[in-house]
């Protein structure tokens, strides 16, 4: 899928950017056609995967941010390369800039890659996302290459930018389909730099914030205040939210069950607020609690997605 809010987002920051996306593969590949990564003069973000693959299509592309344009080339990993994957890859690289930035219709990003008109299957397949909503894909056709632009699939408010909560948000913020509000009492609290795609929003009474949260959005609470803590539990739990985990000990955690039955909230309620978070046998390092945190964040969609039958 075509991630237009991060390929904007580059293209501000950077100015003419290339994006590389894998537009079909015979055989093995390392990635799914429609994995991408952008790359600038002297940064990348993303993966196409591959090593070697990866890496010549990083020195094509940032050869083509000067002059511009779009490049489709297949390459046979094993005779270009020299990888085992045993198969083939169609590569497309396209550089964008201010004045030249995708043009989508209905939802998808459609463009001609081999020089060809326009074909009726690509203009059906534009009117039934208009018509119905169903996108499609991404793949080539008929010399034409088509992607879905990428939608927002969850939600997820992270509170507390401290050590742990900036070890989450680098590991979770590349993932596809994540749109992630970042949320602490002061701006100083936040990196210089923000992952892209992030949005920070600091707030000197954090917790008021909770009245703005989808009620679908997830939240993981790794604040450096129990106070606030509790306080965001609270109001969660009037307010209503998907999921929602905390950071702590068994300690901490009983006696805010306590605490949070005490103003009012049912035992039933309260569970539904997983605490503690991570994976203790990764150890306390924040970024091996980011990665179980991360691990439990991507498993309780993969098992939502198995229960109502969806790929």
């Amino acid at each position: 899928m075509l991630d237009l809010d991060s390929l904007h987002a580059a293209v501000a920051a950077q100015g003419a950017v290339a994006r590389v996306v894998i537009a079909a593969h015979d055989g093995s590949s390392p990635r799914e056609v429609g994995a991408a990564m952008l790359v600038w003069a002297d940064g990348q973000s993303g993966t196409i995967g591959g090593g070697a693959l990866e890496w010549e299509a990083l020195g094509l592309a940032r050869a083509m941010l000067t002059g511009g344009g779009q490049h489709l080339r297949r390459v046979p990993l094993g005779p270009a390369l020299g990888q085992c994957c045993g198969g083939a890859v169609t590569v497309l690289t396209e550089v964008f800039d201010p004045h030249h930035l995708p043009r989508t219709e209905a939802g998808v990003f459609a463009r001609a890659v081999e020089a060809r008109e326009r074909p009726l299957a690509v203009a059906r397949i534009i009117d039934r996302a208009r018509s119905q909503g169903i996108l499609p894909a991404p793949h080539l056709l008929q010399g034409w290459f088509i992607e879905p632009v990428a939608q927002p699939q969850r939600q997820l408010w992270v509170w507390g930018a401290g050590h742990v909560g900036r070890a989450l948000v680098n590991v979770l913020a590349p993932l596809p389909g994540v749109q992630i509000t970042w949320v602490d009492v002061a701006a100083d609290r936040f990196p210089d730099v923000l992952p892209m795609g992030v949005q920070a929003v600091p707030a000197a009474d954090a917790a008021a914030l909770v009245a703005h949260a989808p009620k679908a959005a997830e939240h993981l609470i790794l604040t450096y205040s129990h106070a606030l803590d509790l306080d965001l539990c609270h109001r969660l739990l009037i307010h209503g939210f998907a999921r929602c985990g905390l950071i702590g000990s068994a300690t901490k955690w009983a006696r805010f069950r306590s605490r949070l039955t005490a103003l009012g909230h049912a035992p039933g309620a309260i569970a539904r607020i997983d605490c503690p978070i991570g994976d203790p046998s990764l150890g306390k390092h924040p970024q091996a609690i980011a990665v179980g945190v991360a691990g439990a964040f991507l498993r309780s969609h993969s098992i939502s997605h198995r229960r109502e039958g969806r790929p």
